[in-house]
Order: C-alpha cells, then structure tokens, then sequence
C-alpha cells in the first residue's frame, strides 16, 4: 500500500490515496499500526483521501489508538494540498467532504505548489446536546467541572468534533497529560472529547497546547484552536481574529462575525512518500 505523511503545523498523519489504490479493509486496525512512532511510519493517525460524488474528494480520518473523527482541521489541509500537487483536481479553491459536511479551502500557491490553506470551518456548534456535553446548557461557558478532584471552568464547543476549553495561567505538563485524559474521558462527555489548555497573552494572541482525543497530546489541532477562537470570544477573552500558538506552529483564526463561520489560515507540508507490506 502506497502512503505519504504529511503535517500541518507539526500535526502529523499517514495519507492514503483511494483515487488510486483501494481503500484498505480495516482501516482502524492499520491507523494503529502505522501510527505507532516506534513500529510504524509514526504519526497522529491515518487519512484516507478518497472520491466523493458531492465534492473533489473526501476525507476520512481514524485516530491514533484507530477510533474515528469527524473532523482535523491541519488533516483537510493537507489533503488540499494533497490533490492539488498530486493532480487529483487543480484548482484554487477546493471543495472536501468530511462526515458528511462540505468544506471550502482557498489554496496559496508557489511554484505549482501548495504553502498554505484557509479553511471555512463553517459555524461553531454551541448547543450542549449536540457539542454533546451532559454538562448544563444550552450552551456551556465558564461552566464549573470537577476533573481529577480539581475545579475547572470550561467552555464547550464543536466544530465538528467535541472540544471543552480550558483557560489557565500556564498549560502545564501536570494540566495537560495529567488531567487532559481524565477530561478526555469524563461521564460529561459522552462521545470523549479534546480537551484545550489555553494561555492569553494578548486579545489577539494566546498559546494552546492539546490533549487529543485517541491521540494524547498533538504538536497542533486545527479545530481546536478554532474552538478556542470562539470559546475566547465568548468568554470575553479574546477578538474575533486570534493567532494561535501551537507547539508545531502558528495557525491564524477568525470567527466572522457576518456568516457566524470560524475561517482558518496555516501551512501544509508533504514530507515523505512510502509502501506499507501488505
């Protein structure tokens, strides 16, 4: 099986091109093995670029431990970048289907090939039922939650997938891989859920580091940071427009305030290409 990793802003993850290749029989299963940074290629996961009827191409994303997800926000980019430099479709703006949802991409284009890529992440989800969060809503903002017998408050928000935000004065390894995994888990969240540790440092600034669901701790996660822009407007600790700090890198973020939709601007990077024994 032929593969490519790639990353977005450090997130990385093995691609599979199913436009030339059938897409593989357990693929839950292989995004474990591939996955493991010691025994396999190595990254956050595995992302099946695949034919859709309604877009240029779909994506389809199993996490690091093989549980799937709805939605990466550094995943789509790279699979735009992807068809674009492979050929797959040329064009200057992509249309990607993931779970069900179409999404629009603006490419940046040098020297026939993609640098950069603004997604239209689409509107936040902020109902409390279908983020989902047994935590009280409708919406959850600065709601208290008891993780590790610590008190924590946190807002609730899905773009596509559950994110829970937590503001703290500093993102420590004991908040971070210490009590990101029990958030991870918690009654309150029934599908799982990543969990954001955020820093502000400025109103248009802040520094984000990430407890992943299915994959621990990522040097990136594109909807979370896009959470964390609406989770800091709503908490009043942020503007709409907000650069995020990840451990990989920086991703621009906005939440507009005219279509309600979260628009995010980062890298997207091919590193190797490769085969997998059958």
């Amino acid at each position: 099986m032929k593969f490519t990793k790639m990353h977005g802003a450090g997130n990385d993850y093995v691609y599979v091109d199913c436009f030339a290749q059938d897409p593989p029989p357990d693929p839950e299963g292989l995004a474990r093995r591939l996955a493991d940074r010691h025994t396999g290629v190595g990254g956050d996961g595995l992302i099946l670029i695949l034919p859709s009827e309604r877009a240029d191409a779909e994506m389809r994303m199993y996490n690091a431990d093989g549980s799937y997800s709805e939605m990466c926000g550094n995943g789509i980019r790279c699979v735009a970048k992807y068809v674009y430099d492979h050929n797959l479709c040329r064009k200057p703006r992509l249309v990607i289907e993931s779970a069900g949802k179409l999404l629009s991409l603006d490419l940046t284009i040098e020297d026939e090939r993609v640098e950069r890529v603004r997604v239209d992440m689409g509107e936040p989800i902020l109902d409390a039922a279908h983020i989902p969060t047994l935590l009280p809503g409708p919406m959850v903002v600065n709601t208290p939650l008891d993780a590790g017998g610590q008190l924590f408050a946190v807002t609730a928000v899905s773009m596509g997938n559950p994110h829970c935000v937590v503001f703290v004065e500093c993102a420590t390894d004991e908040l971070v891989l210490g009590v990101g995994p029990k958030i991870e888990h918690d009654p309150a969240f029934p599908n799982r859920v990543n969990v954001e540790w955020v820093e502000v440092l400025a109103p248009d600034r802040v520094r984000q580091r990430t407890w992943e669901r299915g994959s621990g701790e990522t040097l990136a996660c594109g909807t979370g940071a896009s959470a964390v822009c609406v989770a800091g407007v709503l908490t009043g600790r942020t503007d709409r427009r907000v650069m995020v700090e990840l451990l990989g890198g920086l991703l621009e973020l906005e939440w507009n305030e005219a279509d309600n939709h979260v628009y995010m601007t980062g890298p997207a990077v091919e590193v190797f290409s490769g085969e997998w024994p059958a």
